[in-house]
């Protein structure tokens, strides 16, 4: 997850199901055909629209985020903990809301490695995850550690990050049981196979209630070409035949390119993952490059360097999309839009209504546990993303 400000209230998987038994202190997954809406939902302490959020469309909510700090977990400043105690609040007129805490994020997963690789640090942060989530009466706890085993963002890592990171989510979900409020236990997984190599990811599944896909981010604006970042349908190179980013993916030799939220979700359950506990990941941002030629409107061509912004979807919606000189596009093969400015030259790859619907429709007809989307505040406030969802999870 990307954290751009100080504060993050992560609304994170709107589970469909409007809640979920219990059974030895630990949250059963749905048995009927609905599933989780869960959103991240960042926030600034001056920018928090606690009063204003979408509750009666969500069923989770995870605030964003704690991190390790001295082997503990802590929120790096403590006007954070003035939103949590207000989201919490909100479950006195919203009673099957959960509202869960993240830790780690892109910027925040620094001290994972060092911690987990210590049975007694272990321990001190099992402890400390115990206590925070009794404090603030809590609903579970999502483990957002980018990523064992891999630098992220220059964070420490080591291999034996694959052992204990399992390691660590058995002994969060002991701790866990303990506890008097049944507690969720998640964490967020990249959306590209490499992940999977630096994880034990069928002993860790035997820990955890759901494992978040963050299906975006599936392309960046270092890539030399441009490509959807948030795709759900399954692109294969021969749909990039013959375009810089075909030949680009063709030197790499990588099989897992070019990527889609179906292939990791096929991925997941090939390797006998249960459908159920996957969270397919929705992105209410977009992502762009400059100096792109108009060949096949900008889609899967070069490009001079990324974007300058990371446009939400309401300002894309408000601003870029079929206005300002941008034209919309749909992709069939990948059931994504994208935009593109012929004068300009910018691709702009996001999520529409159209897209999420497909996507919230694919959670559902292939019994996922839910999906889940970064972030809430980046939606159009009338009509936006998250009513796109609702009304489609609605159907039923």
């Amino acid at each position: 997850m990307n954290t751009g400000a100080q504060f993050l209230v992560f609304v994170f998987v709107i589970l469909l199901a409007a809640s979920c038994g219990t059974k030895d202190g630990v949250v059963e997954r749905p048995t009927d055909s609905g599933i989780m809406v869960m959103a991240y939902y960042y926030a600034s302490w001056r920018n928090a629209e606690v009063d204003e959020l979408p509750y009666d469309k969500l069923t989770h909510i995870i605030y964003s985020f704690t991190e390790v700090i001295d082997d503990e977990m802590k929120f790096k400043n403590d006007s954070s903990a003035l939103v949590l105690k207000k989201l919490v609040e909100k479950k006195s007129v919203y009673p099957n809301l959960r509202v869960m805490i993240a830790c780690g994020g892109w910027g925040g997963s620094g001290g994972f490695s060092d911690m987990a690789r210590d049975p007694e640090k272990r321990k001190r942060f099992v402890s400390s995850v115990v206590d925070f989530q009794r404090e603030y009466k809590l609903d579970g706890l999502d483990i957002d550690w980018e990523y064992p085993g891999l630098p992220g963002i220059g964070n420490p890592f080591i291999p034996e990050d694959k052992e204990n990171f399992t390691l660590l989510m058995a002994e969060l979900r002991e701790a866990l049981k303990g506890l008097e409020q049944p507690q969720l236990l998640t964490f967020a997984a990249a959306g590209w196979e490499r992940f999977f190599d630096h994880i034990e990811l069928e002993e860790v599944m035997r820990h955890v209630d759901y494992m978040n896909l963050m299906t975006y981010d599936l392309a960046g604006g270092g890539d030399r070409y441009t490509m959807h970042h948030t795709n759900l349908g399954n692109l294969t190179m021969e749909d990039l035949e013959g375009t810089p980013a075909g030949e680009y993916l063709k030197e790499r030799g990588d099989p897992s390119r070019p990527y889609s939220a179906q292939k990791i979700i096929q991925y997941c359950t090939d390797k006998g993952i249960d459908p159920g506990q996957l969270v397919i990941g929705a992105a209410f941002y977009g992502k762009g490059w400059i100096g792109v030629p108009p060949i096949n409107n900008g889609l899967f061509q070069g490009n001079r360097g990324p974007w300058a912004g990371r446009g939400s979807y309401e300002a894309i919606r408000e601003t870029m999309e079929g206005k300002g000189g941008f034209d919309r596009y749909w992709d069939e093969k990948a059931l994504a839009p994208y935009l593109y400015h012929p004068i300009d030259s910018v691709f702009i790859t996001y999520e529409d209504t159209v897209s999420i619907r497909l996507k919230t429709r694919f959670a559902m007809d292939e019994g996922l546990g839910g999906i889940m989307f970064w972030q809430l505040g980046s939606d159009a406030k009338e009509d936006g993303l998250v009513d796109a969802i609702y009304r489609e999870k609605s159907k039923k």
